[in-house]
């Protein structure tokens, strides 16, 4: 029965030569391989590389989804420019043929025409009665002018309050795009931060994989010892690739953010915030620019019962026309003149439309209160879910850096022990083991403690003027 000793006597005849050369080989790549140069592409690449500010400026500029947003603004802009039109004057041309044989439009249009005469009495009254067909081209200038018309000044300031509306929900969106980058930027440095921390990995897996070989080819280890640690450093280099695909698409991701299918990548900048108490994002919060539109909102179905008000009013206005009648040819000036007069519209009765709708709009007032309170409510949550989000994600930082300085030191030790065969591979690899999951871990932690921050600013509303990306 082969022994593992009796296997690793024929190993080494055959191979010493081969392990010692293998050796050397692997001393000269660590030391000519520095961590920039395991990360591959992810600090040597050509895409731009971008601050903060300049990623959150761009993709306020780029974004398509701000951007579809500011045509709707300007689409309820031009809202109030067509109610205010309601309460101009309106000109209108109008040209008519008529052709008739009715007796009192044939003779209007003929006194209009000023073409009457002497000889259209000739054979009175049965020219009168039977003037044939007569053509008449009439061309009318009109002018009108509201005096009073209440349900167009309403609407006029319905029209304009929707427009504000929109507009605090457009400053909004700004933020919601400027949360979104951020978040992406932040995984772009989270995933470089992942990419060296997978690097020293592949570093340490190569130096246990070569003292492995040593301690082998000295005699002092096992042979299954140097196949564990090349396990190891299998997986070590697995994960470093997975790790720089996980970077490539966080590159990209943020170029999507920015509005572009180009990749980005990023410098490890971001502003020191100092976290203050929770009344004051909760104070701000009141000027969050959701909160401003919902007030707008409120205006708003105050006005529609305004409006529905005001339908019980009348309509009143001036109205003068200036006209031209030939029997010839469009716009022809045989005859013309002008009239102007005041007019009144009053509807005292549709069948009860008017009170349904003034009840539809009380309701439509109570619910969007409603609606206003929730999102108060809500929005307090949401601070207070943050704040302490914060402040947990920096308690877990700062445990993170402490667990990988000490992991750093438990590597250090067994190290040595193995190195001076007082411990067995297993050791140093599960102490390996540690070492890796600290240095993820802490990248993670770091990674959430800045979202955490940002979280906070974006549901206080100061995430523009906190961070200084104004």
């Amino acid at each position: 029965m082969l022994t593992e000793s009796k296997i690793r006597q024929s190993y080494y005849v055959h191979l010493r030569g081969l392990n010692l050369l293998l050796a050397a080989t692997c001393i000269l790549l660590v030391c000519a391989r520095p961590a920039d140069a395991i990360t591959g592409d992810a600090n040597t690449t050509s895409e731009p590389t971008l601050s903060l500010k300049t990623a959150v400026q761009m993709a306020l500029e780029n974004n398509h989804q701000i951007k579809a947003f500011a045509y709707s603004v300007s689409s309820s802009q031009q809202d109030v420019h067509i109610a205010r039109g309601e309460l101009l004057p309106k000109i209108a041309i109008e040209e008519n043929l008529t052709r008739t044989d009715i007796p009192a439009y044939a003779f209007s249009s003929k006194l209009n025409q000023q073409r009457f005469s002497s000889a259209d009495l000739t054979g009175a009254p049965g020219t009168f009665n039977n003037p044939g067909y007569l053509n008449n081209y009439q061309t009318v200038l009109s002018i009108e002018q509201p005096l009073f018309a209440p349900m167009a000044s309403v609407g006029r300031d319905i029209a304009d309050r929707q427009s504000q509306a929109k507009s605090e929900e457009y400053q909004r969106a700004r933020e919601e795009i400027v949360y979104r980058t951020i978040r992406e930027y932040l995984t772009v440095h989270t995933a470089k931060e992942m990419v060296i921390a997978c690097a020293n990995s592949v570093q340490d897996a190569d130096e246990h994989a070569r003292i492995s070989r040593l301690q082998y080819d000295a005699n002092l280890g096992l042979y299954s010892d140097v196949l564990r640690a090349s396990t190891a450093q299998k997986q070590a280099q697995q994960n470093i690739i997975t790790a720089q695909k996980n970077l490539r698409m966080a590159k990209r991701s943020l170029g999507m953010a920015m509005g572009t299918q180009d990749s980005f990548d990023v410098e490890s900048d971001f502003p020191t915030v100092t976290i203050e108490p929770i009344e004051r994002y909760t104070a701000a919060a009141i000027s969050r620019r959701d909160i401003r539109a919902m007030e707008k909102n409120i205006e708003i179905s105050q006005k529609n019962i305004d409006l529905t008000t005001a339908e019980y009013l009348p309509v009143a206005g001036l109205r003068a026309d200036y006209q031209l009648d030939d029997h010839s040819s469009p716009f022809g000036s045989e005859g013309g003149g002008w009239f102007g007069g005041v007019f009144l519209k009053w509807y005292v009765f549709e069948g009860a439309k008017r009170d349904a709708q003034r009840a539809k709009a009380k309701f439509e007032l109570a619910r969007t209160k409603e609606n206003m309170y929730e999102l108060e409510n809500a929005i307090s949550l949401q601070i207070y879910q943050a704040w302490l989000s914060v402040d947990e994600a920096q308690k877990n930082m700062e445990l993170a850096k402490s667990a990988l300085e000490t992991s750093e030191e438990g590597i250090r030790l067994v190290r040595k022990r193995y190195e001076n065969s007082l411990s067995p591979l297993v050791d140093l690899l599960d102490a390996q083991l540690v070492l890796d999951n600290a240095r993820a871990n802490l990248v993670a932690k770091e990674n959430e403690y800045r979202t955490a921050v940002a979280t906070l600013l974006f549901e206080s509303g100061t995430i523009l003027s906190d961070l200084k990306l104004e």
